[in-house]
């Protein structure tokens, strides 16, 4: 299948299970570059789909050993990803498709969207004029623009804005930043200093690129520095990840939360992995002070004693 631009698109697509769906399609998207699609959830999960922008060369337009490393490379992350749920990846598929103005084609279906009270996330294509008191993070799909749409993303930002009106934190702390989307938050809420950190490179370059458009490079610096080298403590920190990691962070994250201060965390399903975490860290001298709960899944806010 050949184009007239040179180009074709691998679609790539996967069963995902309900309690990894975010998970996987925020990696889906930080894989892609260029966007993701979802199809409508079923009582047990939903189709994910990645899009990936191959160049042809010559008179080869099927560059195939370069799609076979995009598909193996996929397939590699996601079963990581889903062992860390205790689940299985089936099947991937992959079909190429021509461009036909493709990257241009389905931006009509991303809109700005107010994900949470005075926080809206819209494209670089889309004029929106901010309402007062409202803020606007820009982000295209493809630097995972739907993130901030997920159950756990949206209450860590709800939990985050809660304590930037109350306590009004100066200094954040954003472990495992993925897009950037909470550490941009928490500096468009009145932070002042926000550290984001993410051990895949990939990750962070996406989130640099989003802090950069978003005029708050000289408020958050994003790296890979290993949560365990991070110096200092901070009155906010926030992680939103998943159980396992969560639960064996406990020491690390409490000890980097400043006494009095508080911590956001999300990307746990309600009920068992709720309280695993609350155990966890009340062991470290952190206790609930609020919960939110939307579908399944659960987010606290900690205070450390």
């Amino acid at each position: 299948m050949t184009d007239t631009t040179g180009h074709q698109w691998l679609k790539i697509t996967l069963f995902c299970p309900l309690p990894l769906l975010e998970a996987a399609t925020d990696l889906m998207e930080v894989l892609s570059g260029a966007g993701v699609e979802q199809s409508p959830e079923s009582g047990t999960g939903a189709l994910i789909s990645g899009f990936f922008q191959l160049e042809a060369t010559g008179a080869a337009p099927c560059p195939t050993e370069n799609a076979n490393a995009l598909l193996a490379r996929v397939e590699r992350e996601m079963a990581e990803l889903f062992t860390l749920y205790d689940r299985v990846l089936e099947k991937v598929t992959a079909v190429l498709l021509a461009d036909q103005d493709w990257a241009t084609c389905w931006q009509q279906y991303f809109k700005p969207v107010e994900i949470i009270p005075g926080l809206v996330v819209k494209p670089s294509w889309e004029d929106y004029q901010a309402d007062p008191g409202q803020a606007i993070i820009e982000m295209d799909p493809g630097m995972a623009f739907g993130t901030g749409q997920h159950a756990s993303t949206r209450m860590a930002l709800e939990l985050i804005r809660q304590c930037q009106e109350a306590r009004h934190c100066r200094e954040v702390l954003d472990v495992g930043t993925g897009t950037g989307i909470l550490a941009m938050a928490a500096a468009l809420f009145g932070a002042e200093r926000v550290v984001a950190i993410d051990n895949d490179p990939d990750a962070v370059a996406v989130a640099r690129e989003n802090v950069a458009k978003n005029g708050l490079a000289g408020k958050i610096d994003v790296g890979v520095t290993p949560v365990t080298q991070i110096q200092g403590s901070f009155p906010l920190v926030c992680a939103n990840i998943v159980h396992d990691i969560l639960a064996a962070m406990a020491g690390t994250l409490a000890s980097l939360t400043r006494p009095g201060g508080c911590l956001v965390l999300a990307g746990i399903l309600a009920g068992d992995q709720e309280n695993s975490i609350i155990r966890a860290y009340r062991e470290f001298g952190l206790q609930p002070l609020d919960r939110l709960y939307q579908e399944e899944w659960a987010a606290l806010l900690l205070q450390r004693d």
